[in-house]
């Protein structure tokens, strides 16, 4: 991906929009459309806003994992009929003056903007500016702000000036995966009393708010100590093996070290497709998270789905998310004592208890009608 800066005068004539069938239902211009977090949006039975599909950039693979949202170009919004364009990530690899451009778009053609803020601190990019600087200009511009907890909220309002319209994030797993997973925890606590304590520490490709590193020893010296305890830590393959573009030399060194002794069980793999991740996570008692800064976590949502205990750290606003077991971690220090405690915590059942499926489902009505509102308002006030 490259990053073009945009040098317009007057802008060129906008072509005719591209006419939409006309259903009665509000048409929503999504960035991105088929993302697990925006499909869950929308109320169970299909009804509500219609979301445009996401749009294949030319020369695009479908098999690709990603594409640069296509509607991101003001041609794009030029060209294209909606009634509200509603921006959610996708936008690293703009420019501010890019965004700037693409808001100019939206205002000639009087479309409100709905952004929400799910990242204050972009957990890919080692510094903070380039995210900052996206978020100077799409923040101030939207006609309506949303974003998931009160937390992230406050440092919205003090940062910017701005109210933010709190919603949660809505459930990750299939609601029939997570009853299933449900039944077999239920088979698991029937079960002998003896059995194993497994944690758990995925890291990826090892994206740059991450730092596993500082967190393996402690989580070696207190899984070890726990009955019946496992540490499985999960990486790809490009982080783990050598020639991979990500390859971590000193974390690899460790971890194989770790496995030989019997430490760790280690997994080494590429990425894993929907099915295999749910069963994954459901096999682990607790998730730790490893970051070291970030602001909210997908990841935190689909272990409440599938009744895994979450460890946390203290920065961003994981807490304000769920219940989570909360260690001390961000950019400035490391408190070992405190992932030590959590872990003792969760061993000994003091993690809170899963999220029922019926609250998911109460919960993602809920949050469709939260967003049927915002969208209404900002139509209106257009």
């Amino acid at each position: 991906m490259t990053t073009s800066d945009l040098t317009t005068d007057a802008p060129a004539p906008a072509a005719a929009p591209v006419p939409r069938p006309r259903t009665g239902r509000l048409v929503v211009a999504s960035v991105p459309a088929n993302h697990v977090y925006v499909r869950h949006l929308a109320p169970e039975d299909g009804s509500g806003p219609v979301r445009l599909p996401d749009p294949r950039p030319a020369g695009a693979a479908a098999t690709q994992q990603w594409w640069p949202p296509v509607m991101l170009d003001p041609a794009w919004v030029a060209d294209h009929d909606f009634d509200v364009f509603h921006l959610h990530f996708g936008f690293d690899a703009r420019s501010p003056a890019d965004l700037e451009e693409l808001v100019a778009a939206l205002r000639r053609r009087g479309k409100p903007l709905v952004f929400t803020v799910h990242d204050l601190r972009n957990p890919h990019h080692l510094d903070r500016e380039a995210h900052d600087r996206h978020l100077d200009v799409l923040v101030p511009a939207a006609d309506a702000l949303v974003t998931l907890t009160a937390g992230a909220a406050a440092e919205i309002r003090e940062r910017w000036g701005r109210d933010a319209v709190v919603v949660p994030h809505p459930h990750v797993v299939p609601f029939e995966t997570m009853r299933r997973a449900a039944a077999m925890r239920e088979v698991r606590r029937r079960g002998p009393r003896t059995r194993e304590f497994r944690v758990g520490m995925h890291i990826k490709s090892l994206r740059a708010g991450m730092n596993p590193h500082a967190l393996l020893p402690v989580l070696v010296e207190t899984v070890r100590d726990l009955p019946g305890g496992v540490l499985q830590v999960n990486g790809h393959r490009d982080v783990l093996l050598p020639g991979g573009a990500r390859y971590d030399a000193a974390l690899a060194e460790a971890l194989h070290d770790h496995a030989a002794r019997g430490e760790v069980d280690l997994r080494v793999h590429d990425f894993l497709d929907d099915d295999a991740l749910w069963a994954y996570l459901a096999s682990l008692d607790v998730s730790v998270l490893p970051y070291r800064f970030g602001t909210h976590s997908g990841w935190l949502e689909a272990c409440r789905d599938l009744g895994t205990a979450v460890v946390a750290p203290s920065c961003g606003y994981f807490a304000d998310q769920g219940p989570v077991l909360t260690y001390g971690h961000d950019d400035a220090h490391f408190d070992a004592a405190s992932l030590t405690a959590a872990l003792r915590d969760a061993h000994a059942g003091r993690a809170h208890a899963p999220v029922e499926v019926d609250e998911r489902r109460r919960q993602r009505a809920a949050i469709a009608v939260a967003h049927a509102a915002v969208y209404d308002e900002v139509v209106g006030q257009r």
